[in-house]
């Protein structure tokens, strides 16, 4: 692999970079922009969450510092080296008339005064782009960057494959734990920036949308047109969609219909339940086999609802063995069968909270919760030495994803499938230890 020099403004780093995004931070941002990007001027200023790509048909444009990204490999795992990011966002109404110190100070508690004291001094904080002192008041209409060291979590090192690439329409086969699009601390390490670096793309409309966690096919277009006919046949049911998944226990013999509404019960978490005012939802499972722990179930989702596989399943009593969201410990001993409650509702949406979980790690990356978040402070793990974050350990591959996988697809005559997922074959043991 060619050995790229990421460019760095080194009278910006002679100590302590930024820290990696908060969650706050990430809700105002509008523009993001390397440290060398040239033409700063020039690049429309934009919600960074907007960036997750609402829409079911998405373009995206070639980041300018994706030419300097290094990807690298290690245990099994795809690693980006930390790099340096500016982050802009207008001023909100709440700091006019504050000083940019005391907005940082306020706004942001994850970073100490001292450390904001600096950045502002040596310009990892600016005004306009322009460097200023602690004192500077915010006025309407200025623009606040922020430059900071990013460290992304590492995905699988399975490759995206290449099923099919014809008449505008290209078809992967996506590993699971890689997020589609760049969004929260994932920018580099996602499908879109991985195909563009790797296959040379420069525009991509995601046409079908997958969970990070789960893996099978993936389709998407260079072209709008094409992108715009896929999502009608979508949105007019006419695309044949067949998963498997390995669940808990012995699933029935035959056709199991679920139709129960769905609904997003916490945004922050990204958590559905059945629930009578939801969205309609259908899904057909289908036992593959049995092997006396788990069984292996082809899912025939009618409607395309977030989660809904992983939420009718659970419902039906089922849930997925390595699902860190549906087969959690605080949704009780029955794990949710049946549904449950609105008093029990808030009740696991507050556990989860507690222990830490969100929706970006939801427990698959190894990364500390209010659990076990002494390891914050355990001076084994090291700190990177630009910006003082700690050195987290590495999660193991298998870690990384669920036991759910989009294996067929039939659109407008033409079928299309992957392999079976190792996990699905008939000498899988990875179950023995799942409760």
């Amino acid at each position: 692999m060619e050995n790229i020099q990421i460019k760095i403004d080194n009278s910006n780093l002679m100590r302590l970079i930024g820290p990696n995004i908060t969650k706050d931070e990430s809700d105002i941002l509008i523009k993001n922009n390397s440290l060398d990007s040239e033409n700063k001027n020039s690049v429309k200023r934009r919600k960074l969450d907007k960036d997750s790509h609402n829409d079911s048909i998405s373009k995206n444009n070639k980041p300018k510092d994706l030419d300097d990204v290094i990807y690298y490999f290690e245990d099994g795992l795809r690693k980006v080296k930390p790099y340096y990011y500016e982050y802009q966002a207008f001023a909100k109404g709440r700091w006019l008339g504050r000083s940019i110190f005391d907005i940082f100070c306020t706004e942001f508690r994850d970073r100490s005064r001292d450390y904001y004291a600096y950045a502002i001094e040596t310009g990892l904080i600016t005004i306009n782009e322009k460097i200023v002192t602690k004192e500077k008041i915010v006025k309407n209409q200025d623009i606040i960057g922020h430059k900071i060291h990013r460290h992304e979590p590492p995905v699988t090192a399975d490759p995206i494959k290449l099923i099919s690439m014809e008449n505008d329409l290209i078809v992967i086969d996506k590993p699971g734990s890689v997020p589609v699009h760049p969004s929260g601390r994932y920018r580099h390490n996602t499908v879109l920036h991985i195909l563009q670096k790797e296959f040379g793309f420069s525009n991509l409309y995601t046409l079908n949308r997958l969970d990070r966690l789960t893996s099978g096919i993936m389709f998407l277009s260079t072209n709008k047109e094409k992108a715009q006919e896929f999502e009608q046949l979508m949105q007019e049911r006419k695309i044949h969609k067949e998963y498997l998944c390995r669940v808990i226990g012995e699933f029935p013999t035959g056709d199991v219909r679920c139709d129960k509404p769905i609904m997003t019960v916490s945004h922050k978490l990204g958590l559905n339940v059945v629930h009578p005012k939801g969205k309609p939802c259908t899904t057909i499972f289908r036992r593959e086999s049995y092997n006396g722990r788990t069984s292996v179930v082809k899912c025939i989702p009618i409607t395309g609802r977030t989660h809904q596989i992983r939420v009718h399943l659970q419902y039906l009593g089922y849930v997925i063995g390595n699902d860190p969201l549906y087969n959690h410990h605080v949704w009780g001993q029955q794990k949710g069968k049946g549904g449950i409650d609105e008093v029990s509702t808030k009740s696991v949406i507050n556990n989860l909270i507690n222990e830490g979980i969100n929706q970006e790690e939801c427990l698959v990356l190894n990364l500390p919760t209010k659990q076990n978040s002494d390891i914050t402070t355990n001076k084994s793990l090291g700190k990177c030495e630009e910006c003082t974050i700690p050195n987290f350990p590495d999660p193991k591959p298998d870690q990384l994803f669920i036991w759910l996988h989009a294996l067929k697809y039939e659109v407008s005559g033409c079928k299309y499938e992957t392999q079976l997922p190792y996990w699905a074959k008939d000498d899988f043991d990875g179950d023995i230890n799942i409760k």
